[in-house]
C-alpha cells in the first residue's frame, strides 16, 4: 500500500513549556479535516475540499503536464494535478525503481501544497506496462479481439495493473475502444476489431485495470479512448475526419463505449479526429449532452496531447480554446509542454466569466471523486511490494496462453500444420523471425517501437527452437539465403516493422516489403514447402503471393512472448483465432467490413484450426480399455502433391466415414516409380521398399467416427511421380478422392 503522508509542525518550545507538556501527557493528536478523515463518504469529502479550493487550487487540478517540462517543485506553486510520460518519456534509468522513485518525487511536490492534494500519474500501458523495461508485453488489441476471450483480457487488464502500480503509476490510458473500419490507419492494432461487438465484449479489461472497486490492491484507473469514431475517418486518416451520419456513429462507433460507462470507467479521452468536419475536442453534443448526460458518465474526461491546439485550424492554442474545450465538458487538459500558459488563458477566462464557475466545480469534483476513490489521499506514494510482478512468470505465461489463441490460421494446404517436432531439419527466415522489437510493434518502451532486441522476451525463433525436438535441426538466415531442398519445411516470419500513430497510416501500398518478398522468393526456389508467419498490425494485401504459401497464420502483434506462436506451429494448441478484421482482395478494396457485399480474401470471423486437436492441458488418467478397431468400418482418402524437379512434398487426409472409432489407425499404400519419403511431419511415416505406412502421431493415435486427420511428407522421386491407386486402412480399403 502506498505510504501515508504524514505532516508534522515544528515550534520553538521553552524549558518550562516542555516541562509542561511533560507534566500533562502528550497532546491530542488533531482532528483531520472532513476531506481527510476516510470514514465520511467520497461526496462528502470531496464537497469539503471544494469549498476550501482557491480558482489557483481548482484549474491546477485541471491541468496535466508531462514530465520532462515539469518539476515537483512547480507542481507545489502552481498546484498541478496531473503528471504523464509520453510514449518513450521516463526516468534517465528505465527500471521499475527509478519509475518509482520519479513518481514519489512528484508526488511529494503535489503534497507540499497547502490543501495537500495528490496528483495522478498517467501513462500508456496499452499493451502492458509497456514503458518500463521489464514489463511483460502482451499482444496489441488487434491480436486479443482475435481471442474472442473476454476472460483472458480482463486476466490481462489484471495483470497489467499490478505491474504498472508495481512501477508507481496509477492511471492508464487504455483500452483503446476504437472501432477500426479501414486498416489503412496507422492505429488499426490498436482496436479489437471492426465490429462493435468485439470492442463491447473486451471492455472486461477495465475490470481487470481497476479491480473489484477503485482503491483495491493494484488498482489503477482505466481510460476509454478515444472518444468517439476514431476509426471511421475518411481515408484511414490518423487524427482525420469521420464522415457518418449520427446513426451510424451511435451504431458503430458508440456501443463499446457505452459498456465502458456501464463497467464504471474512470476516465474518457476525447478524440483528436472530427466528426462531419467538427474537432470532437469541441463538441459539447457528444461531451456533455451524450457521454456525461445520456450516457450517464460520473468520471473525468481528458484531452489527447495537446489536442486543443486544433481547435481553430492553427499552431500554438489560444484562450478561445481553452474556453471552447472547457464548455464542452473536457475536465483535465493535457498540455504537455504549454501548461504554465494554459494555466494563464483558464485563469483568465473565469475571471473573464466565459467559463461558469460551476463548470468548473464541476471539473475538480468529478477529478477529485476518482482521487479519493483510488486511495491516493491515504496512500499517495508508490507501492512497491507490486514491483516483484513486473516480468513474473506467471504473468510471462498469461502473455504466452494470449498469444497462441491469437493466431489465426488463414492457410494450411494439405495440412502441412502441425509441423512435426522430430526428424529432418526446419529452415528460418525473415525480418521479425528473431526480432522482438519488431514482433512488439509501437508503443514499446518508445512511442513509435524499434526492431531489435529492444525488451527482455522471447523471439518467435526462440521459441521454435523450444519447441522442437533433438532430432530436429533448425537453420536460421535472415534474408533466407543457404536454404535447399533438404529441409522438410522453411518457416517465414515476415510483415510490418514497428509504427504509432501518424506514422504508421499507410495511404499506398499495403503490400509486402522488397525485402520480404526477397526473403520468400528464395524459400520458394528451393522447392520446400512455405510457411507463412504475419507479423503485422492490421491484414496485408498478399493475394497475389499466398498462392505460392502452403501455410498461413496471422500473428498479429504478439509481444515478448513469441514462444505461443510455436505452441501453435507444432501442434501443442490447436489454432483457435477468428479474424477480427475482414482480410481485403487488395489494398483498393479499403474500407473493406463485414456486410458492405464486398468479396474479400478471408471474411470477417474466418480461422482454420486442426483436424485432430492435442489437449492442451492433459491430466494422467488410468490406462483406458483400448477402443476396438473397427473392422468393417470404411475410409476416404485425398491424395495430393507439389512437385519440384526431383522431388514432391505429398499431402494426404484421411477420414474415417464409418460408424465406429478406429483406435490405433495405420494407412498403408505403395510406390512404383522411385519415389522415397525423406521427412514427415503431423503423422509418423516409414517406408520399406515400395510400402509406406502412416500411424498417428503420439497426439492423435485414434480416429474418431467422421474425424480426418491430415499429414504431409517429403520425398524424392524420379522423372516421374505418379499417384497411389490404392489406399487401406487397418486392412480395409479406401475410397480415393
Amino acid at each position: 500500500m502506498r505510504t501515508i503522508l504524514r505532516s508534522a509542525v515544528c515550534a520553538a518550545l521553552t524549558a518550562t513549556t516542555v516541562a509542561a507538556l511533560a507534566a500533562s501527557g502528550p497532546p491530542a493528536a488533531a482532528a483531520p479535516l472532513p476531506y481527510q478523515d476516510p470514514a465520511l463518504p467520497v461526496a462528502q469529502r470531496v464537497t469539503d475540499l471544494l469549498a476550501r479550493m482557491t480558482l489557483d487550487d481548482k484549474i491546477g487540478q485541471m491541468t496535466q503536464a508531462e514530465r520532462a517540462a515539469i518539476t515537483p517543485a512547480q507542481i507545489t506553486q502552481y498546484r498541478v494535478g496531473s503528471v504523464l510520460s509520453g510514449g518513450g518519456s521516463g526516468p534517465a534509468q528505465n527500471t521499475p525503481a527509478a519509475w518509482a522513485d520519479m513518481y514519489d518525487g512528484f508526488q511529494r511536490g503535489a503534497l507540499a501544497a497547502p490543501l495537500q492534494i495528490p496528483m495522478i500519474y498517467g501513462i500508456d500501458a496499452v499493451h502492458g506496462n509497456n514503458n518500463v523495461l521489464g514489463s511483460t508485453i502482451f499482444p496489441h488489441n488487434i491480436g486479443l479481439g482475435a481471442t474472442r476471450d473476454p476472460e483472458l483480457v480482463q486476466r490481462i487488464g489484471r495483470a497489467t495493473a499490478e505491474e504498472v502500480t508495481g512501477a508507481g503509476q496509477d492511471w492508464t490510458f487504455a483500452p483503446c475502444l476504437c472501432v477500426a473500419r479501414n486498416d489503412r490507419w496507422g492505429r488499426t492494432y490498436e482496436s479489437f476489431g471492426e465490429n462493435p461487438e468485439i470492442g463491447t465484449s473486451m471492455t472486461t479489461v477495465i475490470d481487470g485495470l481497476q479491480g473489484p472497486t477503485l482503491g483495491g490492491p493494484a488498482s489503477v484507473l482505466a481510460t476509454a479512448k478515444h472518444y468517439i469514431g476514431d476509426g471511421g475517418t475518411t481515408g484511414g486518416t490518423d487524427q482525420g475526419n469521420t464522415q457518418v451520419s449520427e446513426a451510424e456513429l451511435r451504431a458503430v462507433h458508440l456501443p463499446p463505449f457505452a459498456a465502458a460507462v456501464r463497467r464504471g470507467v474512470g476516465s474518457v479521452m476525447i478524440s483528436f479526429s472530427s466528426w462531419n468536419g467538427a474537432k470532437l475536442h469541441g463538441s459539447k453534443y457528444l461531451i456533455t449532452d451524450l457521454l456525461k448526460g445520456e450516457l450517464g458518465f460520473t468520471g473525468f474526461t481528458v484531452s489527447d496531447w495537446a489536442a486543443i491546439d486544433q481547435l481553430d485550424g492553427r499552431t500554438g492554442f489560444t484562450q478561445a480554446e481553452v474556453v471552447t474545450s472547457i464548455n464542452a465538458g473536457l475536465d483535465m487538459i493535457m498540455v504537455p509542454n504549454d501548461w504554465q500558459t494554459f494555466l494563464g488563458y483558464l485563469r483568465a477566462a473565469v475571471q473573464a466569466g466565459q467559463i461558469p464557475m460551476a463548470r468548473i466545480d464541476d471539473a475538480n469534483r468529478r477529478i477529485l471523486t476518482k482521487k479519493f476513490e483510488l486511495g491516493l489521499f491515504e496512500h499517495p506514494y508508490a507501492d512497491r511490494t507490486y514491483a516483484a510482478t513486473i516480468g513474473s512468470a506467471a504473468h510471462r505465461a498469461l502473455a504466452r496462453q494470449a498469444v497462441r489463441e491469437s493466431q489465426v490460421l488463414l492457410k494450411n494446404a494439405g495440412g502441412i500444420l502441425p509441423l512435426a517436432k522430430s526428424g529432418g531439419k526446419l529452415f528460418v527466415a525473415g525480418k521479425s523471425a528473431d526480432d522482438l522489437g519488431n514482433q512488439s510493434g509501437g508503443w514499446t518502451t518508445t512511442w513509435q517501437g524499434a526492431g531489435g532486441n529492444t525488451i527482455p522476451g522471447t523471439s518467435i525463433l526462440q521459441g521454435i527452437r523450444s519447441a522442437v525436438g533433438s532430432g530436429t535441426t533448425v537453420t536460421y538466415q535472415r534474408d533466407g539465403t543457404g536454404i535447399d531442398n533438404s529441409y522438410r519445411a522453411a518457416i517465414a516470419v515476415v510483415g510490418e516493422t514497428p509504427y504509432a500513430e501518424g506514422e504508421g497510416d499507410r495511404p499506398g501500398s499495403m503490400s509486402l516489403d522488397a525485402t520480404d518478398l526477397a526473403t520468400l522468393a528464395r524459400l520458394r526456389a528451393a522447392g520446400v514447402p512455405v510457411i507463412v508467419v504475419l507479423v503485422s498490425g492490421r491484414p496485408l494485401d498478399i493475394a497475389a503471393e499466398i498462392g505460392a504459401w502452403n501455410a498461413l497464420v496471422a500473428a498479429w502483434l504478439p509481444g515478448s512472448e513469441g514462444a505461443g506462436v510455436a505452441d501453435v506451429l507444432f501442434g501443442d494448441y490447436a489454432p483457435t483465432g477468428k479474424l477480427p478484421m475482414t482480410w481485403m482482395q487488395s489494398a483498393s478494396q479499403q474500407p473493406i467490413n463485414d456486410g458492405d457485399g464486398k468479396t474479400p480474401l478471408f471474411g470477417y470471423g474466418f480461422g482454420l484450426t486442426y483436424a485432430a486437436a492435442p489437449d492442451p492441458t492433459p491430466t494422467p488418467t488410468p490406462t483406458p480399455t483400448p477402443t476396438p478397431t473397427s473392422t468393417t468400418g470404411s475410409c476416404r482418402v485425398s491424395y495430393s502433391t507439389n512437385d519440384w524437379t526431383t522431388g514432391f512434398t505429398g499431402s494426404v487426409a484421411l477420414t474415417n466415414t464409418g460408424t465406429t472409432a478406429v483406435g490405433a489407425w495405420s494407412l498403408q499404400w505403395s510406390y512404383g516409380a522411385g519415389q522415397q519419403i525423406t521427412q514427415a511431419w503431423s503423422a509418423r511415416v516409414t517406408q520399406s521398399g515400395t510400402a509406406v505406412t502412416a500411424t498417428g502421431e503420439t497426439w492423435s493415435p485414434s480416429l474418431a467416427a467422421g474425424a480426418t486427420v491430415t499429414f504431409g511428407f517429403n520425398a524424392s522421386r524420379g522423372a516421374t511421380n505418379p499417384r497411389p491407386t490404392s489406399f487401406t486402412l487397418n486392412g480395409t480399403a479406401c475410397a480415393v478422392g
